[in-house]
């Protein structure tokens, strides 16, 4: 069975968005929180761009053992340089350097030739090769490059020195299908691609950035660029507590991952707290709604069979469990459900009266509490 290695990058393109920056302390305790969940690789920084930054990751270098530290840099040799000695502490250092490959960053952005990206590509990925011993290099906005154009890149990338690849779809364009083509291209048509780990960094600005890195997996990548709670520029990158899930219930899929997924709720919370980036209520694995039930037909399913509506365990990831909400949706069963835990038995009559009062409560507040249920079960004593 394969390794899927988990990229995190929340301490670099998660900060990036507005309001989410931390300092270098706090940066340090998220790193922590991400060692200890097994992520493989920590994405720091991005050294050169603040005095911060530079010291930030050089702290989470000096203090981080298990985990491979890495600090981004653009393909110029001044980043490089910065990047390499911001990663002096680290036991396992890595430099993440590239460049745009798409025909609006060439010709648009840069304003160059395909010949020159790929020098000067070849040309950062040797020179940080001299500094440090591992070199990833991204082919940015590769989503929309050209496959041919790509393949050559990437091939002159791991001449150069590269052992791990990054194919970013960074501004979220593609389709699974058109992703996982891209990476099953350059699996094939890339002459020294079995001297490389290819990469996926994906993100979410049509929402299919957790699609298109498992379409990228199941093509041939072993690393997924991520982030905790999916946070990131503009829409967001994949988020890490997807795909890890997803891997561990397609098991079919035929990947080991590192990843402590019993701690996966309590980091949520951690970097939500810490980056003031509230989850939404109906996010995947760690939305505060991700294991609630308030549909009559559902609750009934969860309380004979959890299984039956849901396919993880919330112990899985560290949640506290399955939550029965009582709304107007409710049904009889999750009324009696919650009657059970608040100390009363009801037969048959006694239910159907409470459940009549219950429903009348219902229609008056978005959600029944235990104080309005003790009014109504204390109602029908003939039955309690």
């Amino acid at each position: 069975m394969s390794k899927l290695h988990i990229f995190d990058t929340t301490l670099r393109d998660g900060e990036q968005v507005p309001g989410c920056q931390l300092k270098s302390e706090e940066k340090l305790e998220v790193a922590f929180r991400l060692e200890s969940l097994g992520v493989d690789i920590i994405e720091a920084g991005f050294p050169v761009s603040s005095p911060e930054d530079f010291k930030s990751v050089a702290l989470v270098s000096r203090h981080i053992k298990e985990s491979t530290i890495c600090g981004l840099s653009r393909a110029v040799e001044e980043d490089i340089t910065v990047a390499a000695n911001a990663l002096k502490g680290a036991v396992n250092p890595r430099i993440h350097t590239g460049i745009g490959t798409s025909e609006f960053h060439v010709k648009y952005k840069l304003n160059t030739t395909n010949e020159d990206i790929i020098n000067r590509g070849a040309h950062a990925v040797k020179f940080a090769r001299n500094l440090v011993s591992e070199v990833e290099f991204y082919a940015e906005d590769a989503g929309r490059t050209d496959n041919e154009f790509l393949a050559r890149v990437v091939e002159s990338a791991i001449d150069a020195g590269a052992s791990i690849i990054n194919i970013p779809d960074t501004t979220g364009y593609c389709l699974p299908e058109q992703f996982a083509e891209k990476i099953a291209f350059l699996v094939n048509n890339v002459p020294n691609i079995d001297k490389a780990i290819l990469s996926t960094h994906c993100h979410n600005d049509l929402g299919l950035a957790t699609a298109n890195s498992i379409a990228g997996v199941m093509a041939g990548a072993r690393q997924v660029e991520c982030t905790i709670n999916g946070i990131g520029e503009r829409a967001g990158n994949t988020s890490l507590e997807e795909v890890v899930m997803i891997i561990n219930q397609h098991q079919h899929i035929n990947l080991t991952h590192n990843i402590d997924t019993t701690q996966i709720t309590s980091v949520s919370k951690t970097v939500s707290s810490m980056m003031n980036m509230p989850v939404q209520p109906n996010k995947a694995i760690v939305g505060s709604n991700a294991f609630s039930h308030s549909s009559g037909i559902h609750q009934d399913g969860v309380i004979k069979k959890r299984e039956t509506y849901e396919i993880i365990d919330p112990a899985s990831v560290g949640a506290t469990g399955s939550e029965i909400i009582l709304t107007a949706r409710s049904g009889k069963a999750a009324l009696n459900y919650h009657a059970k835990k608040l100390g009363y038995e009801l037969d048959p009559e006694g239910l159907k009266i409470a459940y009549k009062e219950f429903l009348e409560v219902a229609d008056q507040v978005k959600k029944v509490g235990s104080i309005h249920l003790h009014k109504i079960f204390k109602t029908i004593k003939a039955y309690a």
